[in-house]
This record gives structure tokens, C-alpha cells and sequence, in this order.
């Protein structure tokens, strides 16, 4: 397989974003998508000032570096705007921290060189976060042989990317070291002992410690409301007077907490993946443990179906559990000198879930472990975490960590933090004791909070609220949830698996195409088979 071809094809899980509980740095989100595989180019251009036009210029060179090319048929341009720091309402328009400064927020726009019959702009978010609606834009240009978007899209829109605030390219914040990167992922997923708990616990507050230090009161500048009216700033740059918007996973908070900002300013919102906004930290937390316990229950039904593709059948969980026993006391050490602890595992297994497509790849890693090969193991659980070969992380769960303590007002004790990993192993033996532990993260934080508001887009059109039933990252419950949250949601549901649906089935397109392009909302109920 081609290395485009084979980047491209993992585009499912670039596609998506984070979702609603905490993993070790992050404590409050999942990544649910695989990060760069290398740094992409910097769309270097001069920086608009808040209220004026950008300057476009060409940018292939980002679509080179991503991908080695750029789509058939595809023009990429890229610009940067300036956003005030603190969009404030009320006294905090004129004082709190930030006021009177700006953040940079990069954009790409690709346009379709077959492109009739011009809408306007679909602005991109793949979720996160600290997902790159840069380099998501670039992924979906490529079309559906590549899991990107249909041509009756792309001929219709220019389709807009843009790493909100603290992302990649736009201000990125940068706080956790490699090195701390690495001792959370490969810490154990359930750390029983009081001392390997309170080994976490120091770890998590190592790494809220230094980026207080290096940011102090900026840190709730990072919020999602703060990043939703950049995106009204982003619908403004692209001459849009209202906002046709594609979000996954986190990208459904982000695009909902934007039409309860902004109801009038909406053209359509299609939200796949979808976040309840009005679920705390623990909550949330729990119900994905509920999620990835359903999913990966759903990949041992599948392996012992399937003896042939998998070779750890016909007892998957009892494999998989195995694999991370021993990983505990012994690990297999990996070519690099890395050792293939626990919590690689864990991430590995994590990371596999997202696409069904991932299930025998997880099978296949499991399999070679056991017998001394840890390299499948790395390559997943790298994939998912951002780590490059060199060793190198981005800046995805600096970013990840930043946003989602700033959204978040609950903090839960420590004592809290221990029962409930007790109680919910019981519950989800696999995952819920990692969900426990990872409330640490925001936990230890220590900004201010900025929670967005929870309400309805009272005055906004029929915005369609995308779910999967297999989903483990947003559960299949929370999309009926946000769709009544919003007051004028509308459910689409897919009844397949994997972290979110668009474009995956023709049932899927056809109804989110004719909403995009003539605003036609899916009927009440419509449900879309797996094929």
C-alpha cells in the first residue's frame, strides 16, 4: 500500500475529535481520532485584523506535507485571522485577562476546480479538543474513496478549515513535555496500589503546575464559548452571512454552544458524534466507559464469528484482559528500548475502536505481543496519542487539557476520584477504572473555569444531530440528548459502529447532502442499516 494511500485511509479516525470523559493528561476528553502523522506545513500568511478580510494566498505545500499530495481536482488556500483573546460580555469585555490582546486562527479553504452553483463555506471542525480543522479539510477534499466528502458537497461548497485557539497553527499552546506524555500514557490504566494511585495523582499535578506557571489567568481564555465566537469570526472571514457548519465529536459542543450564541446566523449545522453539553465531568465519564465496554463487547462477538480474521478467537476479552495483565509485571520491550507496558496496551485497544475496520488490526497486535512483537501494540496506541517516531508529540493534549478544564466547573476530590474507580471497575472492568483515574486531569488544573452555556438555540433552523449506535466514545444516548437540548434538533441515526457516521453509507450522505445543499432536514426517525 502507498504511504498516501495509506494515511488516507485512516481518515475515520481523523475525522473525529474527542468526546466527554477524561483520559489520564486530558482528564475531561478522549481523543478519538489519529493525529498528524508529520508536522504539516504552516500556512504562514499576514494576520487580518479582528473585522477585516484576510488575504488568501496558495498553500499546497500543506496538503504535500500532509498526504505527499493534494486532492484531484483541488485548490488549497490558506489565511489567518485575529481574534480578541477575551471576547467578554458584560464588565469582562473591558477587563480580565486577555482583554485588548489577540489570538491568531489559522484557516485553509479547499475549492473544488469543478465547483457550479457556489452555496458558500462549510466550515470544519473534526472535534478534539485539539483536532486540526486545517489538516481535516485537507483529508476531506480527497473524496469518498478516501472516507472524504461527496462531490455534491465539495461542487457546491468551499470546504473551510480551522484550528480553533490553542490548536496547531493558531497560538498554540504548548505545556507537557514529551517525556510527561509518555509516563501517562504507559502508566497503568487502573493503578490499585495507594501508591501507584498517588503516583498519578503526582504526575497530573506535575503537569497542571507547568502550564499554570506558563500561562497563569490565560488559561480559561481556551474555553469553547471563547472558541464558538471565533467561529462566528471565521463565518465572517469567508463572506458568509450565515454559517454552514460540519462538526464531529467535540465539534458537536463547539457547533452547539454556536447556535446558542448565535441562532440567527445559521444556515445549517450538522453535528455527528454528539457531546449532551449538560452532562458533568463524572457523568460524562461514566457514560463512556458504558460506551467502550458496548463496543469493545461488540469486537469479541465479532472475533468469535470470525475465527479466520481473528487470531486471538475464540475468547477475545479473555486475550486482551491477559495481555494487559502481563504487561503489568512483565512487558515486552520494543526495538526502540520502549516497553510495552499497560498502558500502551490500553491505548492500543482504545485506539481500535474507533472503526470497525480497527478490529482486526487490534486482533492482529494482541496475537504478536503474545508472541514478543509489541510493534502493532506501538504503532496504535502512537497513532492515537500523537506520538511521532522521533518521540515527539504535538501539542493535541496540551490543547485537550486546556479546553476542557476551562469548560469545566466539577472537580472532583481525590477521595471521589478512588471510589469511583473502584466502583465502576466493577461496572466496566476494562474501562472504567482508566475513566476513573482520568478525572485527575482537570482535577489537578489550575485555571479558572469558563463552562458554556446549556441551553436551547431558541431562533436557529432544524439543526440535524448525527449517532451510531455502536459509537464508544459519544454514546448513542447522548444524541438524542443534545438534539433535545437545542430545542430544534433533529435525529439521523446510523446503526453501525465506529465514532461517527458522515460519510460512511449512501443512506447516511444522501440524507446529510440534501440538508447541506437544500436544506432539506432528514424525516423524524430516519434510521440508516450498517451497509
Amino acid at each position: 500500500m502507498s504511504r498516501t494511500t495509506d494515511r488516507l485511509r485512516r481518515v475515520r479516525l481523523i475525522l473525529a475529535g474527542f468526546a466527554v470523559a477524561a483520559l489520564l493528561t486530558a482528564g475531561c476528553t478522549v481523543p478519538t481520532f489519529a493525529p498528524r502523522v508529520e508536522s504539516a506545513g504552516e500556512p504562514s500568511a499576514a494576520v487580518a485584523p479582528p473585522g477585516t478580510a484576510p488575504t488568501w494566498r496558495a498553500c499546497p505545500e500543506v496538503a504535500d506535507d500532509l498526504v505527499g499530495r493534494g486532492a484531484p481536482d483541488m485548490r488549497y488556500e490558506c489565511a489567518r485571522i485575529a481574534v480578541p483573546r477575551n471576547w467578554g460580555t458584560g464588565a469582562g469585555a473591558t477587563a480580565g485577562p486577555g482583554t485588548g490582546e489577540t489570538f491568531e486562527i489559522a484557516l485553509l479553504r479547499a475549492r473544488s476546480t469543478k465547483q457550479r452553483d457556489r452555496i458558500g463555506s462549510l466550515v470544519i471542525n473534526p472535534g478534539g479538543p485539539g483536532g486540526s480543522g486545517v489538516d481535516t479539510a485537507v483529508f476531506l477534499s480527497f473524496g469518498p474513496a478516501f472516507g472524504g466528502l461527496p462531490p455534491a458537497v465539495t461542487e457546491r461548497f468551499d470546504i473551510v478549515g480551522f484550528d480553533p485557539r490553542g490548536v496547531q497553527r493558531s497560538s498554540p499552546i504548548e505545556c507537557i513535555s514529551d517525556g510527561d506524555l509518555d509516563a501517562s500514557f504507559g502508566y497503568d490504566p487502573d493503578p490499585r496500589s495507594q501508591e501507584a494511585f498517588d503516583g498519578f495523582v503526582a504526575l497530573n499535578r506535575k503537569i497542571g503546575q507547568g502550564c499554570g506557571a506558563k500561562y497563569g489567568d490565560q488559561l480559561p481564555l481556551y474555553g469553547t464559548e471563547q472558541a464558538a465566537r471565533d467561529m462566528d469570526a471565521v463565518r465572517a472571514a469567508v463572506g458568509d452571512e450565515k454559517l454552514t457548519y460540519l462538526g464531529y465529536s467535540y465539534g458537536t459542543l463547539l457547533g452547539a454552544t454556536y447556535a446558542q450564541l448565535y441562532p440567527q446566523r445559521v444556515r445549517a449545522l450538522v453535528l455527528d458524534g454528539a457531546v449532551d453539553p449538560r452532562q458533568g465531568l463524572v457523568a460524562g465519564s461514566e457514560s463512556q466507559a458504558k460506551g467502550f465496554e458496548r463496543a469493545f463487547t461488540n469486537f469479541t462477538r465479532w472475533c468469535a464469528a470470525n475465527a479466520g480474521r481473528c487470531p486471538i478467537a475464540p475468547d477475545a476479552r479473555a486475550a486482551v484482559t491477559s495481555a494487559i495483565d502481563k504487561a503489568r509485571v512483565s512487558p515486552v520491550r520494543g526495538d526502540d528500548g520502549r516497553e510495552a507496558t499497560a498502558g500502551w496496551v490500553f491505548y492500543a485497544i482504545i485506539s481500535s475502536l474507533y472503526t470497525e475496520q480497527g478490529w482486526q488490526e487490534l486482533a492482529r497486535a494482541i496475537d504478536r505481543l503474545e508472541g514478543g512483537d509489541p510493534k502493532d501494540v506501538f504503532r496504535l496506541a502512537d497513532a492515537y496519542a500523537g506520538r511521532g517516531s522521533d518521540g515527539h508529540y504535538s501539542n493535541l493534549f496540551d490543547a485537550n487539557l486546556a479546553v476542557n478544564c476551562a469548560d469545566e466547573d466539577e472537580k472532583p476530590s481525590l477521595a471521589q476520584v478512588r471510589e469511583l474507580q473502584s466502583k465502576w471497575r466493577a461496572q466496566y472492568p476494562l474501562f472504567g477504572p482508566a475513566l476513573a483515574v482520568g478525572l485527575l486531569g482537570c482535577a489537578e488544573w489550575p485555571g479558572g473555569r469558563d463552562p458554556y452555556p446549556t441551553g436551547a438555540a431558541t431562533g436557529a433552523p432544524p439543526i440535524v444531530v448525527v449517532g451510531t449506535t455502536g459509537d464508544p466514545a459519544t454514546p448513542y444516548e447522548q444524541t438524542g440528548a443534545l438534539a433535545s437540548m437545542l430545542g430544534v434538533g433533529r435525529v439521523l441515526t446510523w446503526e453501525g459502529e465506529g465514532h461517527t457516521a458522515y460519510p460512511q453509507t449512501a443512506c447516511i450522505s444522501d440524507a446529510v447532502d440534501r440538508y447541506l445543499i437544500d436544506l432539506t432536514v432528514p424525516r423524524e426517525g430516519l434510521r440508516c442499516p450498517a451497509r
